[in-house]
Order: C-alpha cells, then sequence, then structure tokens
C-alpha cells in the first residue's frame, strides 16, 4: 500500500566524492539506487526524477550537517543515472563554515552526504522490513560526519587523490576501475605489470593497447609522483 510521510526525513549516505578542488567544487553521489540503507529503505530508479524536474539544482539547498541555519554551496548538477542520485556542487569560500568543511573535507573527516526529503510513495515488506522509496520530494542536501549508507563516499581530493597515504593495492585498483574508467582486468594487469601488462594482454588479442589506457597509466603515474616523490619512479 502506498504510504505518505508528511514530516521530513533524512537519509545518510557515505560521500562517493569523486572531487574535491581547492575551489570548493566537488562531485560524488548523494544516494545510491537498490542498496539497502541501516534505516532498511531502498532507493529505486526514478525516485528522484519528478523533484529534480521541478526544483532543479538551485531548489534543492546545500547544508552542514542538516542545519538551515547554515547553508555552506550551492548545487550545480543533480541528475539521477544509472548508479544512483549524482551530484556536482559548490562550496562557498566567502563562507566561515564552508571554508571549515572544505578543510575537513580534503583532510578525509568529511566524507558522507545525506538527502533531507518527504516519502511520496513507498512500499515497505511485511517480512523483511525493507522499505522501497519509489518517490520523493527532496528538499536539501548536506554534507555530513556519520551517513547511513555506506557506499556513497567523496571519492577523492582533486588532482590529488593519494595526498595524504599511498594507495593500498585494493584502493588502487578501485581508483583504476571506478574513477579511470578501466576493466577489473585491466586494472589487475596495471597493478601487477604497469603498461607491459596491458600491451601483452592486448597483444595476445591481436591489437594495440588503446589510447585510453596508456593515458590512464600516465596519470596514474603522475598522481603517485606528485602526492609521493619516489614512489613512483
Amino acid at each position: 500500500m502506498p504510504i505518505t510521510t508528511p514530516a521530513p526525513e533524512l537519509k545518510f549516505t557515505p560521500l562517493d566524492f569523486k572531487a574535491v578542488a581547492a575551489d570548493g567544487a566537488f562531485e560524488g553521489y548523494a544516494s545510491l539506487f537498490d542498496k539497502e540503507d541501516l534505516g532498511h529503505d531502498v532507493v529505486v530508479p526514478g525516485a528522484f526524477r519528478d523533484t529534480l524536474a521541478a526544483r532543479g539544482p538551485t531548489g534543492v539547498k546545500m547544508l552542514f550537517q542538516h542545519n538551515p541555519s547554515e547553508p555552506i554551496g550551492i548545487w550545480d548538477t543533480l541528475k539521477e543515472d544509472t548508479r544512483g542520485l549524482y551530484v556536482r556542487g559548490r562550496l562557498m569560500p566567502e563562507v566561515a563554515r564552508a571554508r571549515e568543511v572544505l578543510a575537513l573535507m580534503r583532510a578525509g573527516a568529511l566524507d558522507g552526504l545525506s538527502i533531507g526529503f518527504r516519502a511520496i510513495k513507498g512500499r515497505r515488506d511485511a517480512r523483511t522490513g525493507v522499505r522501497r522509496l519509489e518517490k520523493v520530494d527532496l528538499w536539501e542536501i548536506s554534507v555530513v560526519t556519520f551517513p547511513l549508507l555506506p557506499e556513497a563516499r567523496v571519492a577523492q581530493v582533486k588532482a590529488r587523490p593519494f595526498a595524504h597515504r599511498p594507495p593500498t593495492e585494493r584502493e588502487f585498483e578501485r581508483w583504476l576501475t571506478q574513477d579511470a574508467g578501466l576493466t577489473r582486468s585491466e586494472a589487475r594487469a596495471v597493478i601487477r605489470h604497469g603498461l607491459k601488462g596491458l600491451t601483452t594482454q592486448d597483444a595476445a588479442r591481436g591489437r594495440p593497447p588503446p589510447r585510453r589506457l596508456i593515458d590512464t597509466i600516465a596519470q596514474a603515474t603522475r598522481l603517485l609522483r606528485h602526492c609521493h616523490p619516489g614512489l613512483a619512479r
């Protein structure tokens, strides 16, 4: 049976920040589709479609810790894709709290996003207790400390994703697949054998390595050298 919740709800999502630039620009996912969070809710694809069409990015506030008295920036892009609710916005450096948030995000101390919304249509499974949110009215998206959905996080500091420490092999593989666009087998070939692993892999298939793979290796090498001199010599 469809349900309507008049009171505002909050849904935390550990930020899948893809970037936090020096000027306060960042991107990531504020909600992920078909993922059960700690509140036993699942957001289904299309849940944000109507509210995004009605409000647009400027109609959804960027807050700190859901505090309406602390707006910290603006959203430039809000859209659904196959993964979830993709967001791109900017912290306002003229705002003192926004400068603090930027410093904390770049240090990795803040990496969660949380949506403030009203459930318009949803169904709760009587057996599992899981609620499937089919339509929501999105009011605000906050940068928060403790998110409810562990998969969505701020991915990296722009141009310095490995700034604070060298990545583990798993983290580097994740960067190669999620941010650089390689397949899992390509990423593993890079980790094991560098560009030689890719050229050997493609030679076996009778084709030269795609330009994007070569560019990806070059970018990864520049990042490691920039953030950790001597690590990628």
